[in-house]
């Protein structure tokens, strides 16, 4: 693995990317990877689950490494119902394991405690639990349904991805507070083994919870946008073909005495370069407009306007 661009591809085995990083665990279940892969590489378990492998190497990077940003091309080979799946079930597991396992552990915690003690916690973890729930519930009802009458061409009633964007909130901030909380307030009384534990899964979850907001950020809200303009995509789509296509002044030269039917040596007389060279600029000519033969070059110059019909043989 590269060290300054560290990422997975499709290739690495589920084996080293859980080496790296044990938290994949997690994602690997809400995507329907199951345990017991042996020696598959994420693309070959992909499949296997009936994903894109691309968009599976795509979730997988944007939660294991923090500085990744996947660029346009990649997001546009991308499948954005794959994502849609992966946050519906990741909503799934924080609301019906998660969170159940914290609220049952910190009742657990406090009961040892005051009154008035564990009215407070009781309060502040509730109501995070129900800004958590709002959370989902506007995904859910709101931005998911939106994706899909995207996808079908049905009335999005004015709503836009960039409305989700620019009020997706963090959901991860009263969590650190809790974590916080258990932490440094809570008396030194109660079980320390317990405390630990609760400890260690609001970090994991704190992490988890981040994670999520990563991928809604810099995959499915990027995909959308782009689903939502696709007379962007198509504009850039052209820019790149004719970047790929346009062939240099000296390639014009060199096609036009192609056409004229000199032959590599006579070339290389006239514009005073090598033979090496020469070939070489075929070769980019070739390799930019797919044509092999003289006969065909000779065309597309005269279709271009590089020559004129009358000084071809």
């Amino acid at each position: 693995m590269n060290l300054k661009n560290p990422k997975f591809t499709t290739q690495t085995k589920l084996a080293e990317m859980l080496d790296r990083d044990p938290s994949l665990l997690d994602v690997l279940d809400r995507l329907g990877i199951r345990l017991g892969f042996g020696e598959r590489t994420l693309g070959e378990a992909a499949e296997c689950a009936g994903l894109d492998p691309e968009t599976t190497c795509l979730i997988c990077n944007v939660y294991t490494f923090e500085d990744y940003k996947p660029d346009p091309e990649t997001l546009l080979r991308g499948r954005i119902t794959d994502v849609v799946k992966y946050i519906r079930h990741s909503h799934q597991s924080y609301l019906t394991t998660e969170l159940v396992w914290l609220e049952r552990s910190i009742g657990t915690l406090i009961a040892p405690f005051g009154e008035k003690q564990q009215k407070v916690i009781w309060r502040f973890f509730n109501e995070y639990k129900a800004e958590l729930e709002k959370h989902f519930a506007f995904e859910e009802e709101e931005v998911l349904p939106y994706i899909q009458d995207l996808l079908f061409g049905r009335d999005t009633k004015g709503f836009t991805i960039s409305q989700f964007a620019d009020n997706h909130s963090n959901i991860d901030e009263k969590l650190g507070d809790l974590k916080n909380l258990v932490m440094k307030t809570l008396p030194e009384t109660g079980d320390d083994a317990l405390r630990g534990e609760v400890l260690r899964f609001l970090f994991r979850l704190q992490h988890d919870l981040e994670c999520h907001t990563l991928v809604e950020d810099r995959i499915l809200t990027p995909m959308a946008w782009y689903i939502e303009h696709p007379q962007t995509v198509r504009s850039r789509d052209r820019q790149e073909h004719t970047e790929r296509e346009e062939l240099s002044e000296r390639e014009k030269e060199i096609l036009v005495s192609v056409a004229k039917g000199m032959l590599n040596k006579e070339i290389a007389d006239q514009y005073n370069i090598s033979i090496h060279t020469v070939i070489s600029h075929r070769k980019n000519i070739t390799r930019k407009t797919g044509i092999k033969t003289v006969a065909g070059l000779t065309v597309y110059a005269l279709l271009n306007g590089l020559i004129d019909i009358n000084t071809v043989e």
